[in-house]
């Protein structure tokens, strides 16, 4: 694959490698995948998680949802109406509303659910990543006008990206707008970015 393919070619591709994985390798990669978010060295102690309900093909984030240390509370995205996304506490059976994407998000007002800048950690989903922690998402921006904020400063909250192994490219082709993960997580591997590591 070449180093700089356009970033249109590239998400097909990629969204297209993870929805032909088959059920049972979609099953067991989660189960690695929560394996390996539980295991980050950076992993915080309390606080809000962010993850996101998987569409699409993406990995899913069931497994680590479950085994969340208690003192942690996961958080599902919500559109808001800036066109950034807000983060709401989430546990299964809570209500869910169809977004105009038809992902499911929680039925609470978007007003009433956090900023990004207030989660202790964010789990991204991602169609495309690289070992240097560079992300390639679906291409509406949503994250990076919701993410924009890291980049007048490096802080919390953790940014880490969850995607299949087959994801992986040799070099994602950034743009000014994209923050860089603090780490990627696979079934397979682990990496991160050089300013943590």
């Amino acid at each position: 694959m070449s180093s700089a393919p356009d970033r249109a070619v590239l998400r097909r591709e990629l969204r297209q490698r993870r929805r032909d994985l088959p059920a049972a390798t979609r099953i067991a990669a989660a189960e690695s995948l929560a394996n390996r978010l539980l295991a980050l060295p950076l992993l915080p102690s309390s606080g809000h998680v962010a993850g996101y309900w998987a569409m699409d093909g993406e990995i899913g984030l069931h497994v680590f949802q479950l085994r969340l240390p208690p003192a942690l509370t996961y958080c599902l995205p919500l559109l808001h109406a800036d066109e950034s996304l807000r983060f709401a506490p989430w546990r299964a059976g809570d209500p869910l509303v169809t977004n105009r994407f038809g992902i499911p998000e929680p039925d609470i007002d978007p007003d009433t659910a956090l900023p990004a800048s207030d989660m202790a950690m964010l789990v991204l989903p991602l169609v495309g990543f690289d070992a240097r922690c560079n992300r390639l998402g679906m291409g509406g921006g949503w994250y990076d006008r919701s993410l924009a904020f890291r980049h007048a400063r490096r802080a919390p909250p953790l940014f880490v990206g969850a995607a299949f192994a087959v994801q992986q490219c040799d070099a994602i082709p950034m743009q000014p707008w994209d923050v860089r993960l603090d780490a990627v997580c696979s079934e397979a591997t682990a990496h991160f970015s050089e300013d943590i590591a």
